[in-house]
């Protein structure tokens, strides 16, 4: 089978408008806007793409200010795209109420994905802290789903522990101990996911092991455009000898189409 026979949903991109959205590091060398980020996923078969914009570089007066023109510039690409993106939005637990206000204004949007959030760029790093908490409490009571960006091992655990009727996505296997630590933790709650982009996957048999400790169920496909390069994705799961047509099939499209419920 060919990548053509699949419906492909990139679960996590960071899509963009203006350059200092954009985090490809060799962004010269590529078809690098709008229009051709919509151009390469049509290209690789990808329906529908999935995520949080970025913005490390711009000036803004707090990490907060950041955040919030980052959820706008979703909402302005989502009116561009269409059905082909599913917009992703920030939060911070720094900022409770201005959080807590955000998700009211998405929720009535329809749009029910938080993240990926990426705490690194945004002056925090605790998932595990009592702001948060309150956040995601919130996002359990909206049936949100929570993507975020791997980091600080008992800090997630702790997250996951606390909360384990939130929908959670982590981002990144990581290498063999990091993918452990993920497998462990989705003990602790059902609701526990996990998409391959980033690194990990390139390890021959990184799936076939995802796939029979956590369940084909619980993997999504991710490539983290635009930061890499989708194709090297997809051609890992459709080229595996390892997984069957039907694990494939499930990772490209049928657990992203079940957990956002999508058509």
């Amino acid at each position: 089978m060919t990548y053509k026979d699949f419906e492909i949903i990139d679960f996590h991109t960071h899509p963009f408008i203006t350059p200092n959205q954009n985090i490809c590091s060799n962004k010269e060398y590529c078809n690098m806007s709008v229009e051709g980020t919509k151009k390469l996923f049509d290209k690789l078969g990808v329906s529908t793409i999935c995520g949080s914009v970025l913005d490390s570089k711009s000036e803004f007066p707090n990490a907060w200010a950041r955040l919030k023109a980052c959820n706008d510039t979703a909402i302005e690409l989502k009116a561009i795209y269409g059905d082909f993106y599913v917009p992703g939005f920030h939060i911070h637990p720094d900022y409770v109420e201005e959080s807590l206000a955000e998700m009211e204004r998405m929720d009535k949007l329809g749009i029910k994905l938080i993240g990926e959030l990426c705490p690194y760029l945004s002056d925090w790093n605790d998932y595990s802290c009592e702001g948060f908490s309150v956040l995601l409490d919130e996002a359990e009571r909206r049936d949100m789903i929570v993507s975020f960006h791997s980091m600080g091992e008992d800090e997630m655990d702790a997250m996951v522990k606390a909360h384990p009727g939130v929908k959670f996505v982590a981002a990144h296997p990581g290498e063999y101990r990091a993918l452990v630590r993920h497998l462990n933790r989705a003990k602790f709650s059902e609701n526990y996911y996990l998409d391959i982009s980033g690194y990990g996957i390139f390890r021959h048999g990184m799936l076939r092991h995802a796939i029979d400790e956590l369940g084909v169920d619980k993997l999504l496909f991710g490539s983290d455009y635009s930061t890499c390069n989708p194709a090297m994705y997809i051609g890992g799961v459709l080229l595996d000898d390892l997984i069957t047509d039907e694990e494939k099939e499930k990772i490209f499209s049928l657990n992203a189409k079940k957990l956002l419920n999508l058509k």
